[in-house]
């Protein structure tokens, strides 16, 4: 497989005193979906609309293939923005032949890409229709299908799966792995981390404006603070309290989440399951790893106040960065 590779590289965009990004710096290999979370303002659009030209970089670079991006390379480039950049009176099957041909497509090209992308992604039977008497999940399907109407041998998507149902994201899901496995480099930002969890091979995590993570799912899963589950319905609130090693993260209706200890030997999971059983029957009891939620929840809620250990916590996850 080609070894070329979308790269962000050093960027930084700034709105007076405001810093919207601060040295941005991640690839996005052949081959390879690279997911790109972060919270609202985090700055994901606005790397995206650099790696685009629609918005120039104060510093650093975008480069694809090891060259600096320009308009030639963009017009290979498949977009799909967070709002809608149709034509909303526009009809679908003539608003897509239209935005092939502009990408270079013969018309008759164009027509057939047409064809095969509407009826691929279900709305092939909307063709005549104009774009703003489609439902919001149509929409966003037709917007997917000119993202790729032109064969785009990169595909930069601004939260994609938002307003679809679930055939839809399914859907949409396989035709990115299989761009992807025709050595497509395939980016693209949501706040479905379940969705980015199962789809990406590695995963970048934002906040204000820098890459605090970046990793494969596991990479980063396994640098977050192991955790102990355990469901004891009889127990109480502070059943847990004082046991050595371990915080509560969670505690719901009997149902527990501890965090255990960083040094090896913290915490004593066999006390926990003694002070468990203490207060009745244990339906669960196991480790685990976080999820890609918990981590990014972890991770962003060090904009917010009390935050101290989710920025430890970012740190760490720093490390997985360098070692990628």
């Amino acid at each position: 497989m080609s070894d070329r590779r979308l790269e962000v590289d050093g960027v930084t965009k700034r709105y007076g005193e405001t810093i919207a990004l601060q040295e941005m710096t991640f690839d996005v290999r052949a081959g390879e979906i690279f997911g790109f979370v972060g919270s609202n303002g985090a700055g994901k659009t606005t790397t995206m609309r650099i790696a685009l030209g629609v918005l120039a970089a104060d510093a650093g670079e975008v480069r694809w293939d090891g060259s600096p991006v320009t308009l030639e390379t963009r017009s290979r480039i498949g977009y799909m923005p967070e709002e809608r950049g149709l034509y909303p009176r526009m009809k679908v099957g003539e608003q897509l032949e239209y935005l092939a041909r502009l990408h270079g497509l013969s018309r008759a090209d164009a027509v057939r890409a047409t064809r095969e992308w509407t009826g691929r992604l279900g709305v092939d039977g909307r063709m005549g229709d104009e774009v703003q008497k489609l439902s919001l999940g149509n929409q966003q399907r037709v917007q997917l299908a000119a993202a790729l109407v032109h064969h785009p041998e990169i595909l930069v998507l601004d939260e994609p799966f938002s307003g679809l149902d679930p055939v839809a994201v399914d859907v949409m899901s396989e035709v990115l792995k299989e761009k992807c496995a025709d050595g497509v480099p395939v980016i693209f930002s949501s706040h479905q981390l379940e969705l980015v969890e199962r789809l990406c091979d590695r995963v970048g995590i934002i906040r204000a404006g820098s890459m605090v993570a970046c990793g494969s799912v596991a990479e980063l899963r396994g640098s977050g603070t192991e955790e102990l589950v355990v469901e004891a319905p009889q127990a109480p609130l502070g059943w847990a309290d004082g046991l050595r090693g371990v915080t509560v993260r969670e505690f719901e209706a009997g149902r527990t989440v501890l965090a255990l200890g960083d040094a090896a030997g913290d915490a004593d999971d066999q006390a926990v399951l003694r002070a468990a059983l203490a207060t009745g029957p244990v339906r669960e009891f196991a480790r685990r790893l976080p999820s890609l939620t918990e981590l990014f929840r972890h991770v962003v809620s060090a904009e917010s106040a009390g935050a101290e250990s989710a920025g430890a916590e970012a740190a760490d996850l720093t490390d997985v960065e360098a070692a990628a």
